[in-house]
């Protein structure tokens, strides 16, 4: 039996008799023309890149009554009957060296003696945060929450029902075909892999605005147990959040801060050391607390080398990229390097700013070694740290506004975002400035950015006495 084989013709690829037909028998000249200009016309959107843009973003910074001075914080844990003196001896020793200052925050909930953990606390925590930077955002784009397309919220630790994008759908009153989307349990590298899906989502909706919503819930996960390796969350965390405004249409290229260049998304949780590393569980006693074992800071390593390795080859100049294959191919092949370190890229040469995510001081301090970075490439994470403590996923935005509200960043100036979160995963993102960038009254720095940097000692007293 024949078959009669149709095969799809590019319209592009046919001769000026075939596109006669293809236009329609006896078709003009006239009608020919029209034709080739709307096929050229396809072929152009095809063909051009679709780019997306940071248009703009604000941080949460909680109001005075929310501070937790070092003497407070040790007060209510010492105040608290369920804690031996080793548990209170442990978190003070981790205080004292973890470089934050007097001046981060926790939820009003948690300074209680004794601390209240509750749904209804944990949602009042997360509207305050997530409604602020929200609003704030709004406010100063003069937007309405009606034109926003895409809606992504992340929280790792806290995920009601209904999700928190629903209730930021409920509040702002948005559209009801808005594209949602409520990430939980990825950890502190969820703000980047929320930066990767908004970019997925508006190149295929060309022409999209995109709203990220990154915090982390502190109230109902506030380890109350005497685990240590759980006993490091309580210290090392603290309230924040970012609201982040993103575009593909190009009319807002005008008004944007940055272009997003690349996002590299690394993940081991094949790996049971890694999947482990970073682990909600319940301790002998059965409370619930999220372990950080000793294996962080190498599976860390491990990840950041895999994740830049990725990353490496599309914004390092081919000089350093030569230089680190040669390298390579002399230590694996010839084994001349062997007593020696192997070789590391400059990533110096790739950027200008690195925001690096305040995980702690040991990551920052391995970040600083492993990629042979100035203390000023670090100032931003270490000042962020210092002031805000770790605020998860939403990290990276508050190092980004430290460097604008101390006006480093200037037009052609490309800046790297890389946080670490549990899975085990590594995620990084590139921006390129659009424009001189000058800080506004909303940057959550300005009021105080004189005073920074400030010497950050590596450990402080902070015992009664």
């Amino acid at each position: 039996m024949n078959q009669t084989r149709i095969d799809r013709v590019s319209p592009i690829s046919l001769t000026m008799s075939e596109l006669t037909t293809f236009l329609g028998s006896g078709g003009s000249v006239f009608e020919i023309f029209v034709g080739l200009l709307v096929l050229y016309l396809i072929y152009q959107r095809i063909r051009t890149r679709v780019k997306v843009y940071l248009l703009d973003f604000t941080c949460y910074r909680a109001p005075e009554s929310n501070r937790v001075p070092m003497s407070t914080l040790i007060e209510t844990i010492y105040l608290d009957d369920k804690l031996d003196q080793d548990s209170i001896d442990f978190q003070t020793r981790i205080l004292e060296r973890s470089w934050l200052s007097n001046q981060t925050s926790i939820p009003l909930s948690l300074m209680e003696i004794p601390l209240k953990k509750s749904l209804p606390s944990v949602q009042i925590e997360t509207m305050t945060t997530i409604f602020t930077s929200v609003e704030d955002l709004l406010k100063k784009n003069k937007l309405s929450p009606r034109s926003i397309d895409i809606l992504i919220t992340n929280c790792s630790l806290h995920s009601p029902t209904p999700s928190l994008s629903a209730m930021v759908i409920n509040k702002f009153h948005m559209r009801s075909n808005i594209k949602s989307f409520n990430l939980s349990g990825m950890g502190c590298a969820a703000g980047i892999l929320s930066v990767g899906l908004a970019n997925d989502l508006l190149k295929v909706h060309r022409g999209s605005l995109a709203l990220i919503i990154s915090t982390e819930a502190l109230n109902t996960h506030w380890y109350i147990g005497k685990d240590r390796s759980m006993l490091l969350t309580n210290c090392l965390f603290r309230m924040g959040a970012a609201a982040v405004l993103m575009s593909s249409n190009d009319h807002d290229r005008g008004n944007a801060k940055y272009e997003l260049l690349h996002v590299v998304r690394t993940n081991k949780a094949k790996d049971d050391r890694a999947y482990r590393c970073i682990y909600q569980d319940i301790d002998s006693e059965e409370k619930q607390g999220v372990s950080i074992t000793k294996d962080v800071i190498s599976v860390a390593g491990d990840m950041l080398k895999m994740n830049l390795t990725s990353l490496g080859p599309s914004v390092l100049p081919y000089l350093e990229q030569f230089q680190y294959v040669i390298q390579n191919i002399l230590s694996k092949k010839l084994k001349i390097y062997e007593s020696t370190s192997s070789y590391t890229p400059n990533f110096k040469t790739a950027f200008e700013h690195f925001c690096i995510h305040t995980g702690g001081r040991a990551v920052i301090q391995a970040m600083e070694m492993n990629l042979n970075l100035t203390k000023e490439d670090i100032e931003p994470s270490k000042m962020t740290l210092h002031r805000f403590g770790n605020t998860s996923s939403s990290s990276i935005w508050y190092t980004l506004s430290y460097l604008e509200a101390k006006r480093r960043m200037r037009k052609g100036d490309r800046v790297l975002q890389i946080a670490f979160g549990s899975g085990f995963k590594c995620n990084s993102a590139v921006w390129r400035c659009i424009r001189d960038v000058e800080p506004n009254i909303e940057n959550k720095w300005l009021d105080f950015i004189d005073s920074y940097p400030v010497d950050v000692p590596d450990s402080t007293n902070i015992r009664p006495g």
